[in-house]
């Protein structure tokens, strides 16, 4: 225990002593600089602006595929790069965009289909991710999704006893 307690104190004083110099003193004013220069530049991200944040198809019958387009626009100071786009559901695929760099002021689109299945109201978010300071983005599509006149007719079957 004594062996234990010597080689703490030890251990100890080397790693206080070792720091005698003042650190503030090693810190060259030229690096300083260059950091915040760095940082600076660092600050300036990307804006990814839509033509529109929601697209509502209206009313469809059930099961009748519908697609819209997104516009958007880098309206910040730095290259726009979109690493993916994913949707709540695989009823929802978004698609055809592009993964070079967007260039401020530039306008890209990417495509958003969906198979129209449902019921009533339906909501579906579609995340765009991306280097923008929030780092993801998000669009939604709407619909009222109507019962399809033509389906087979399901028939409740009761039982009495």
């Amino acid at each position: 225990m004594k062996k234990v307690i010597l080689g703490l104190s030890a251990l100890c004083m080397v790693a206080f002593t070792s720091c005698k110099d003042d650190a503030a003193a090693k810190v060259k004013t030229e690096n300083v600089t260059n950091a915040a220069q760095r940082d600076a530049v660092n600050a300036d991200f990307p804006v990814m602006t839509f033509d529109k944040s929601e697209h509502d198809f209206g009313e469809i019958e059930d099961g009748t595929p519908v697609e819209t387009v997104f516009s958007y626009t880098n309206t910040g100071k730095a290259p726009l790069v979109i690493t993916d786009i994913k949707s709540t559901c695989g009823c929802t695929v978004p698609q055809d965009w592009s993964k070079d760099p967007l260039s401020p002021g530039e306008t890209a689109q990417f495509t958003v289909k969906f198979n129209g299945k449902g019921k009533n109201k339906v909501s579906k978010t579609v995340t765009v991710t991306a280097n923008t300071e929030a780092g993801k983005e998000q669009v939604k599509i709407t619909a009222f999704v109507k019962p399809n006149p033509n389906a087979p007719a399901t028939n409740a079957v009761q039982t009495q006893g």
